[in-house]
């Protein structure tokens, strides 16, 4: 697909918030990380309980005290995040970084917090500086794609995603995120091709996404049946119709597709 201009940036706009509404309702209604993506990174307490005002003001003047402390920091910005002052747990995590900048898995945290904060220019940043300290895993390259799909660079997303499969070969979760991008692009046919070289060898959860977006990339090419065949192996009945209507309302029976990605390269 391509777009020019001002148009342009308003035609990809409407489609990945159209795909994005199609991929929740495909999930079941479920949230998934990354809009459709998955990154393995650790991001902040998520595991704990919830935040209150008295805990997080005590939290506040504790790491006040030692700014370098970071868990106290981290605890702080997870009570932050927790009563919605995401700016401000974003804010503690920046000066920690500031304070620690060669602690590596500190740095990764917060890009991972940045991208959740629909923030993918700063964490592209910061993971384009992990890069530069050496940090060559396959989470960081996949991650460093996210954020670069999340601006619409598609191409150069797929590029990070190939490096991420040199040091993971036939990962699934990368395999997933490289499939996504091409049905941002407007290339479904392309996805589906990766979505089912991979689904055999995925278990559990990733399978389960995968399946998920096999049929979203089937949705969108008008191949109805079959998507709903793939989305009724995780979800119910119900929720399958609910999303094959939903497709078919978006996609205008495959004609609003057609005018949204008349450009769309065909393979």
């Amino acid at each position: 697909m391509h777009f020019s201009g001002e148009h342009g940036k308003r035609g990809r706009a409407v489609l990945v918030l159209a795909l994005m509404g199609a991929a929740l309702a495909l999930a079941g209604c479920k949230t998934t990380s990354q809009r459709g993506t998955d990154i393995t990174t650790g991001s902040i307490g998520q595991a704990q309980r919830p935040a209150s005002v008295k805990e997080m003001l005590a939290l506040r003047q504790r790491w006040q005290k030692n700014p370098r402390d970071v868990r106290t920091g981290m605890r702080l910005a997870y009570s932050l995040k927790q009563l919605g002052n995401v700016a401000g747990a974003l804010g503690v995590m920046k000066k920690l970084v500031e304070l620690r900048p060669r602690d590596v898995n500190l740095r990764h945290r917060y890009a991972l917090e940045l991208l959740r904060a629909n923030r993918p220019v700063q964490a592209e940043q910061e993971y384009r500086r992990l890069l530069a300290m050496g940090a060559r895993d396959w989470k960081t390259h996949n991650a460093l794609g996210s954020a670069l799909a999340e601006q619409g660079r598609y191409a150069e997303a797929r590029e990070q995603y190939r490096l991420a499969l040199k040091l993971a070969p036939a990962n699934a979760k990368v395999i997933n995120n490289m499939a996504m991008s091409h049905i941002l692009e407007g290339s479904p046919q392309e996805a589906e091709r990766l979505l089912r070289e991979a689904l055999p060898r995925a278990r559990g959860r990733v399978a389960t996404k995968l399946r998920q977006n096999l049929a979203l990339a089937l949705g969108l090419q008008g191949r109805f049946e079959e998507a709903r065949y793939m989305a009724s192996h995780d979800l119910s009945p119900q929720e399958v119709e609910a999303n094959m209507a939903y497709l078919k309302r978006m996609l205008g029976n495959g004609q609003a597709w057609s005018r949204i990605a008349g450009g769309q390269k065909r393979g």
